[in-house]
């Protein structure tokens, strides 16, 4: 039996966390509501949450300060609220490490939509087709699709947002060559671009500083001047369960 989504609501207005939180449960989601970052400690150690929906100013803390403590110590998908449409503040918040943003006021309906496509990005991948490759190897990354982890060269796994790995996941898939913000965003997220839209050049941004030795100088992600970013290293792969060679590591002879 599949599990219904959890979902914790961080919005200090009452109204609308009353109306968000009834449309959600009518939608099959199972809701938690609280007014400010003190309520919303108390309910991660109190349950377990699939998303959280997080206003942008609240009392005390502020949502940026939160969005950012949050994916310090995980990768729970966040959609950010904000009651100001200007570009500063979505980028602030993508920053922060936030999987998207509306602005209010929205639909609920909005709302709703962008809450099942974070999940689907933040839930497993579909089951693989027979002989499928679902283990990507580059650099000494390895990225497995199966199970959407990344680990680095020393093995150690890198914690990814949805949005992080779908990211990674358009550029793997499609190596050398030179993908636009625009395509990059409607791989990732399935929209057109907005005017003046940087989330891609923030997702960039943040999956360099996990991935790149000096993110000043990217050798992964490079950025194509007037074209957008091109994944520079070459792509192995093999079917789940199948282990891959380490590019940097030599032969048992030359060892010995």
């Amino acid at each position: 039996m599949t599990r219904t989504p959890h979902i914790l609501i961080v919005e200090d207005d009452r109204e609308i966390a009353t109306l968000v939180s009834r449309f959600l449960r009518n939608n099959d989601f199972r809701v938690r509501a609280v007014p400010n970052g003190r309520e919303m400690d108390v309910a991660l150690r109190d349950g377990r949450f699939d998303l959280i929906v997080l206003d942008l100013m609240l009392p005390g803390e502020d949502g940026l300060s939160l969005c950012r403590r949050l994916r310090n110590d995980g990768a729970m998908p966040i959609i950010m609220l904000t009651a100001k449409g200007e570009e500063i503040d979505r980028i602030l918040g993508l920053e922060m490490g936030a999987d998207d943003y509306l602005v209010k006021p929205f639909n609920p309906r909005e709302l709703l939509a962008r809450i099942r496509a974070v999940l689907r990005r933040a839930g497993s991948a579909p089951e693989p087709e027979a002989g499928e490759s679902t283990v990507l190897a580059f650099s000494g990354w390895r990225l497995d699709k199966a199970v959407r982890r990344l680990f680095n060269p020393q093995g150690e796994r890198v914690m990814l947002t949805g949005a992080e790995l779908d990211l990674l996941l358009a550029f793997c898939e499609r190596p050398r060559r030179v993908l636009s913000r625009d395509q990059l965003l409607d791989l990732t997220q399935g929209r057109a671009a907005a005017p003046f839209e940087r989330s891609i050049d923030v997702l960039v941004s943040r999956l360099r500083q996990k991935m790149e030795a000096n993110p000043r100088e990217p050798e992964l992600i490079q950025t194509i001047r007037s074209g957008g970013y091109m994944f520079s290293p070459e792509i192995q792969s093999s079917p789940e369960g199948e282990t891959l060679p380490d590019s940097k590591s030599r032969p048992e002879s030359a060892r010995e």
